[in-house]
């Protein structure tokens, strides 16, 4: 057959080969009539087998988990396999299945749900839970009883290009890069969270790529993220030759990391702040190792999501202390939590809105519940007495918000003060710039400000009136645009005007045909996923100052998005820098 070609957008840089996996998230479904006397025997069988494949399964999961992420983390998987392995759970599902002739799953379904709505009725928090731990367990048990695939992709095995519509946080927990070669998504753009973690993860990825008609899995296929193009079932020399870059470009990848501790200095000595963005107190470590000099954005949302309860106030403190604890001194900047858009909370009951992205979300959220907003605060605080941390706030639309939050911060300090709990009095307080009012009225925020850190990836949104998730209309999604490259010199400017900074903390960052650009307009800081910091610095390092305000003044006098992407790739090009 001839080779399907498809077009999407670059999510993730590099070169990937590999044999394709459709992944679809089936349904369970269930037949809940009553099976015939002589077919319990059969059906207590595949309760016990389907059982031994839940506990192995686990324990993989469990030892991959610890790898990767801690035996801290790994922790609640034992939990899920004593869980399993509790002799009450076994007996009331085999009793179900000899006394009322319904079949292993129907009897599975039935006695996991008795369990965790036990469970999640209780009022001790630890023991609600355990409810949802039990319905997990119980999901992994059904599938296996009905011979589908578990859920996630931890069963994933070779060399495996990953196809999908798109991708979620629990799809890609267990996403091993030595296996997942590539990604494909039909949905999604470059600020999806299947491209942030491809990223993360140094997976090819090409997002968006609309109908994926014909593409079956066991087909080979070549994913060319730099370029936004996949290639399934190429000729047997096609694919031989892109395998052979695929690991040229993997081997480029662990050369940069090698030089991971060298200073980000450009050739004429100018010194740029390169940071890194985490989501967990454990990506703190991983970032300091590829080279990050701080911490340019935690993103705290994630101490909220997934959890029946909003954190405490000491819950919250722990992590934020261990951060900056592990930083030494280094700046850790704290994003105040960013809910709502495409966020949801289980402990915080958001309403459906028609355009969350414009909606009751971030900032406004914490302005109307001050006293949710404050326990952070105060957390934040209270780690400041271990490091250079620092506050800042998200979705900013106008002054009045920036004072309000100041005075609950205030507030947070008095009672602190009155508690004689140790806390940083002069904590740095900055915003995020994602705003087009923020970025054209800059020179009102620098005032009141300490710094500035601009979300790109919602200022290239609201400036272009583009949905960033929308795959029909991605390619005008442009971060290079002339109107965005404006606002950010304009907020860049406004900064140095008061004598602060601007960094920025959005995939752009991290886009290494925007870092030579960016340095020339005036950009402090670069804030970004921790696997991007090696080709940043790499950049860095292989370029003056001066050839980068050349560069910049050049590409502020071109009118669309793609000559300055074109341009800028030439002269990245010329200096031998891969892409």
């Amino acid at each position: 057959m001839a080779p399907i070609r498809l077009t999407g957008i670059s999510g993730a840089r590099g070169i990937g080969t590999g044999t394709v996996y459709v992944y679809k998230q089936e349904d369970i479904r269930i037949d809940t009539r009553t099976i015939e006397r002589d077919a319990v025997a059969g059906e207590v069988a595949r309760l016990q087998g389907a059982m031994e494949a839940t506990i192995d399964q686990l324990k993989a999961v469990k030892s991959k988990a610890a790898e990767s992420m801690g035996e801290k983390e790994a922790a609640i998987f034992e939990a899920h396999i004593l869980i399993a392995q509790d002799p009450s759970l076994v007996a009331g599902i085999q009793g179900a299945i000899e006394s009322d002739c319904l079949s292993a799953a129907a009897a599975t379904e039935q006695t996991v749900a008795m369990y965790a709505d036990m469970f999640s009725a209780m009022e001790d928090p630890y023991m609600r839970e355990r409810g949802a731990d039990i319905r997990d367990i119980g999901d992994r048990l059904l599938r296996n009883i009905l011979g589908m695939n578990p859920r996630g992709l931890a069963h994933l095995t070779g060399q495996v290009i990953l196809v999908a519509e798109d991708l979620t946080p629990s799809d890609t927990a267990s996403l091993d890069k030595n296996v997942v070669r590539g990604i494909i998504t039909t949905a999604g753009g470059p600020t999806s969270h299947a491209a942030i973690m491809a990223r993360t993860l140094e997976i090819p990825a090409v997002m968006g790529v609309g109908s994926v008609d014909g593409v079956e899995s066991g087909m080979k296929a070549i994913v060319k993220g730099t370029e936004g193009e996949v290639i399934v079932e190429p000729d047997e020399a096609e694919f031989a030759k892109s395998s052979e870059a695929a690991e040229a470009y993997r081997a480029h990848l662990q050369a940069l990391k090698q030089s991971a501790s060298l200073p980000a200095v450009t050739k004429d000595n100018h010194q740029v702040l390169l940071f890194g963005n985490i989501g967990k107190a454990q990506d703190a470590s991983h970032a300091c190792h590829l080279g990050a000099e701080g911490i340019g954005l935690f993103r705290t949302e994630f101490l909220y999501m997934g959890h029946d309860e909003l954190p405490t106030e000491e819950e919250q403190y722990e992590v934020y202390e261990k951060v900056a604890k592990r930083l030494e001194g280094k700046p850790v900047i704290i994003r105040t939590m960013d809910i709502g858009g495409d966020k949801e909370l289980q402990c915080l009951q958001l309403p459906k809105e028609l355009n969350p992205f414009l909606g009751y979300r971030a900032i406004r959220i914490c302005l109307d519940k001050p006293d949710m907003f404050k326990t952070q605060l105060r957390a934040i605080l209270r780690a400041g007495v271990w490091g250079d941390v620092q506050i800042m706030y998200p979705m900013i639309a106008s002054l009045e918000e920036v004072k309000a939050a100041n005075a609950l911060l205030e507030e947070a300090k008095a009672e602190l003060r009155a508690e004689n709990v140790p806390f940083k009095e002069n904590v740095p307080v900055g915003i995020m710039v994602e705003i087009p009012s923020v970025a054209v009225s800059a020179q009102l925020f620098a005032k009141h400000v300490d710094f500035f850190s601009i979300g790109t990836n919602d200022l290239c949104q609201y400036t272009l009136a583009v949905d960033r998730m929308n795959e029909r209309i991605g390619n005008l999604y442009q971060p290079l645009h002339p109107s965005v490259l404006r606002l950010i010199k304009n907020t860049i400017d406004a900064s140095h005007g008061e004598g602060k900074i601007t960094g920025m903390c959005g995939e752009m960052a991290g886009d290494p045909l925007a870092t030579m650009i960016l340095l020339g307009i005036g950009l402090d800081e670069f804030s970004m996923s921790a696997s991007s910091i090696p080709v940043v610095k790499e950049i860095v390092r292989a370029v003056t100052i001066e050839e980068c305000r050349e560069m910049a003044a050049h590409v502020l006098t071109l009118e669309t998005a793609d000559e300055i992407r074109d341009y800028a790739k030439s002269v990245l090009e010329a200096k031998g820098i891969e892409l």
